[in-house]
């Protein structure tokens, strides 16, 4: 899946972000070890995500509520 792909990112609560192409899968991991994919995702919103200013802020204003997610760690 997409943790094998990981892009570290400058946040106070997310180390790391991943995209999966084949599945629009995106997996995020937090500082806390935790681990949640988001289902659905276009390349686009991954790339946002990845170069925000704020990869926290994004996260919770274009992907909570809008793609299924879980947590699997």
């Amino acid at each position: 899946m997409c943790e094998d792909k990981m892009f570290q990112v400058s946040s106070s609560n997310i180390q790391g972000v991943g995209y999966d192409e084949a599945t629009e899968t995106v997996c995020v991991r937090f500082l806390n070890g935790s681990l949640y994919v988001y289902k659905g995702v276009p390349a686009h919103e991954f790339e946002g995500l990845k170069n925000a200013p704020s990869v926290g802020s994004y996260l919770h204003r274009n992907f909570k509520n809008v793609y299924p997610y879980e947590r699997i760690e």
